[in-house]
């Protein structure tokens, strides 16, 4: 099966760098979508990032940054979605057409969009006139900044279409990832949203200095939480034991490259979420997470504790504390 050539990335955060790096060096043409035109001189000039992984040596030869969405669209049949999601609606608030027939979308979003209570995969279906059962979804464990060190990193496709999903599986040639495919693109997106959420509760046990006997069976829950949600939100045959379920919670629960465990740590040490926020130079995308997989567990009428801890800590200004002597009582 043919790998395809070319490929549009949108999105400026360390994520969508990685994945510059990753498909460039697969010697893919990548079309980079920037978030301004200060951006793209940037990169031109200095042949690196301005913001993230900026000691990244960047081939100009494979990547052609842009900051205008109609050329990233236009650019390439594959149109590669990795914004934060709480930027992802004004990312495209100035595209209201459908989107041209024979593209094909992927997404490795790790949020749910604010004020939709939609995944980013449904919601970008919806906005450019796609259906969702035929975007793809790219999952991990995947840290940006171990990427950019050329580290061991396994990577997830995921699609319902064996030929889509294996066509852009092919094009990643890399001597450190290893690509693996599956079947399952909502289950692997659910998970990674909230995989993050997760993130945050072993940050904020980190910041209460609770021990790593606690934050142990926190995340043993955490497991079990997160099946539970992906199993009803999404029925379908999956090994939560791969590594783009689990895999990727047990990285985010226990990396120093956390960003959503740095800011449950700030949490959990009395910050409030501004605060935190404030502290923070990348976007925890655990906190939209909370709030919108908390309103589909309460739709779904699942009994999720960590999970509801987590939303009312961060958006009922609940006591870290307090959450934490009540969530005893449902730990196991």
């Amino acid at each position: 099966m043919p790998a395809l050539q070319k490929i549009s990335i949108v999105g400026s955060g360390s994520w969508a760098t990685a994945l510059v790096k990753i498909f460039s060096e697969s010697g893919v043409q990548v079309t980079w979508l920037l978030r301004s035109p200060a951006h793209v001189d940037h990169i031109l000039l200095h042949r690196s990032p301005q913001h993230y992984l900026k000691y990244l040596s960047l081939n100009l030869d494979r990547i052609n940054p842009v900051s205008s969405i109609d050329a990233a669209i236009n650019a390439a049949d594959h149109i590669l979605f990795a914004v934060p999601s709480a930027y992802l609606e004004a990312t495209l608030a100035d595209w209201e057409e459908p989107l041209p027939e024979g593209k094909q979308l992927l997404v490795s979003i790790k949020g749910v969009v604010p004020g939709t209570g939609a995944i980013p995969s449904v919601f970008l279906a919806r906005k450019l006139g796609m259906n969702p059962r035929d975007c793809l979804v790219v999952g991990g464990p995947c840290h940006a900044e171990e990427i950019a060190m050329g580290r061991r990193t396994y990577l997830t496709i995921s699609g319902h279409s064996q030929k889509m999903v294996g066509a852009v599986a092919n094009a990643v040639q890399s001597p450190y990832l290893k690509v693996i495919t599956n079947s399952d693109p909502m289950g692997v997106e659910l998970s990674a949203i909230m995989k993050n959420v997760v993130g945050i509760a072993a940050g904020i046990v980190r910041g209460m200095n609770f021990g790593d006997n606690f934050l142990a069976v926190v995340i043993s829950n955490a497991l079990r939480e997160t099946k539970l949600l992906i199993d009803t939100l999404h029925p379908a045959p999956r090994d939560m034991n791969d590594s783009a379920y689990y895999g990727d919670l047990l990285v985010t629960a226990y990396s120093g490259f956390s960003r959503n465990g740095a800011f449950g740590q700030l949490i959990g040490r009395g910050y409030s979420v501004p605060m935190a926020q404030t502290h923070m130079q990348m976007v925890a995308e655990g906190y939209p997470a909370a709030k919108g997989l908390y309103q589909l567990a309460k739709t779904a009428k699942l009994q999720l504790p960590l999970l509801s801890a987590v939303y009312r800590i961060l958006y009922k200004q609940s006591s870290p504390f307090n959450e934490m002597r009540l969530l005893e009582h449902y730990l196991r």
